[in-house]
This record gives structure tokens, C-alpha cells and sequence, in this order.
């Protein structure tokens, strides 16, 4: 998968890692900002409580 993606992705090396990075830090930061705030209160092991 990954070397399919660097195949596709335009210019020399120089550019293909530049935006081989942008891409990578954009999927983070979605990850980071939308699906985990997301995803969080849905986890049942969140609900911790000592009786």
C-alpha cells in the first residue's frame, strides 16, 4: 500500500517527501481533533467507579 501511494504521488524525492509528510501530519491531526474526541465517550471502559 505504501509503496502504491509513493508511486502515485508527483515530482523527485524532495517533493514526494514533502508531501509524503503534509499527509501524514493531516491524517494525524484528523485522527487527533475529530475521531478520538469521537470515539471516547463511547469506550465502556471509561465508566470506572469503586463502590
Amino acid at each position: 500500500m505504501y509503496g502504491w501511494i509513493w508511486r502515485h504521488l508527483p515530482g523527485p524525492f524532495a517533493v514526494k517527501l514533502t508531501i509524503a509528510v503534509v499527509l501524514l501530519l493531516g491524517i494525524v491531526a484528523l485522527l487527533m481533533f475529530v475521531v478520538f474526541p469521537w470515539v471516547e465517550p463511547r469506550l465502556w471502559f471509561n465508566n470506572v467507579s469503586v463502590q
